[in-house]
């Protein structure tokens, strides 16, 4: 007989959090839980093995954000619908996650009930954002609606609305979070001290900020990074 349950992967570093919606999910008989992971690394590992319908992603996670993850399975085509879940939530950051490719975007505090029939939606092709189920036309007009409205982080030009940071530039400013100068950086990545300059000017640009303090405060609100040592330095000015 073949199994027509729906198939999820969690992803979330909180304990209490990834296992109480673990037996959540296992309440439902349309639901079949693969799997929970705890981190980024092992969420990528997970998803090729296992291609679920639906993956839960949380974005702050250890080593790789959700994001990142995210857009990693997409590159590779992987068919998971991806719901994201975060504890900062404002209009950029869906936008983000949309654009990124997720299928709905919610807030960590959503009852379980209102999560388990998203992740019906979405297996079923649909889209949520804000409370609202879209199908692909009208995701893309509220997209594009979004996008006209801002004039925030990710709004470049008229021809290239939204911009993230490419992996790279992920991996150069959590090394500034974590109070990396630019010539320890270029040592560690094995690259000159002039390519982390670049790379630092993109950043800038894309986060629409002024100066390293300003991009690491951005990335540490949103979740995107964490400061792996609690001890260590403060972000360097260059």
């Amino acid at each position: 007989m073949i199994d027509e349950r729906i198939t999820v992967l969690i992803v979330d570093d909180h304990p209490l959090f990834r296992d109480g919606l673990q037996q959540a999910l296992m309440l439902e008989n349309d639901i079949r839980v693969l799997g929970a992971q705890q981190d980024g690394e092992s969420a990528l590992k997970a998803a090729r093995e296992l291609t679920p319908d639906v993956i839960v992603l949380d974005i702050n996670l250890p080593d790789i954000n959700g994001i990142q993850v995210m857009r990693q399975l997409k590159t590779e085509r992987t068919p998971s619908a991806f719901v994201i879940l975060t504890a900062y939530h404002d209009s950029e950051q869906v936008l983000h996650a949309m654009r990124a490719g997720a299928a709905a975007y919610c807030p960590k505090d959503v009852q379980p009930d209102e999560l388990i029939e998203i992740i019906r939606d979405v297996a079923d092709g649909k889209y949520v954002v804000n409370n609202e189920r879209l199908d692909v036309r009208a995701l893309d007009q509220w997209m594009q609606s979004s996008v006209e409205s801002m004039s925030g982080p990710y709004i470049i030009d008229s021809e290239e609305h939204f911009v993230p940071l490419s992996p790279r530039e992920m991996e150069i400013l959590e090394m500034v979070t974590n109070g990396l100068s630019n010539k320890e950086i270029a040592a560690k990545l094995q690259i000159s001290q002039q390519t982390v300059k670049n790379h630092m000017t993109s950043i800038l640009k894309k986060l629409n900020v002024e100066d390293r303090t300003q991009a690491a405060v951005n990335a540490l609100r949103r979740g995107w990074v964490r400061i792996k040592d609690t001890n260590a330095p403060s972000i360097r000015s260059e």
